[in-house]
């Protein structure tokens, strides 16, 4: 007697056994998968300030930038200012990333060392340092520091 034939699934002309078409499957769901973790990859690293840096709390200072540094994933800003005992410290700001600041016309030229600016926004948890984000930055009258610019940094909420 002979073996009843198994029916095999045929793609392009090509016949291919059920253990073919599970391996294949197998191969797409994996690829998948991996696809979906890249596209993901970017709304899971993104993370809350909300652990360094204090929302109840504002800080204000203005001084001189000393430097500005753009780039992605976060740009950064220093400058001097006295602080309360009136000696002078670097205050660092972080900000953005250099591709959203972009959109809002900011360029690596907008902030350049000795540009007088006031910066107030939230304090760094850490004791003893001078850090601040989800600053507004202006000149030192308030006006913005590019024509028709956004001088406040939004805080996105956590995802």
């Amino acid at each position: 007697m002979s073996s009843p034939e198994v029916s095999s699934p045929v793609v392009s002309g090509v016949s291919r056994s059920p253990a073919d078409a599970a391996s294949g499957f197998g191969r797409t769901l994996v690829v998948g998968l991996i696809a979906a973790f890249a596209l993901a990859a970017p709304a899971i690293a993104h993370h809350s300030s909300a652990p360094f840096y204090d929302a109840t709390k504002k800080v204000e200072a203005q001084g001189p930038v000393t430097k500005f540094l753009f780039k992605n994933p976060h740009s950064f800003l220093y400058f001097e200012a006295a602080d309360d005992q009136g000696q002078k410290v670097e205050w660092q700001v972080e900000l953005g990333p250099a591709a959203s600041l972009t959109r809002t016309g900011w360029t690596p030229e907008t902030l350049k060392p000795g540009t007088t600016i006031k910066v107030v926004g939230q304090p760094s948890r850490a004791e003893g340092s001078h850090g601040m984000c989800c600053a507004k930055i202006t000149k030192p009258d308030g006006s913005p520091i590019t024509p028709g610019g956004r001088v406040t940094e939004e805080q996105q909420p956590p995802k």
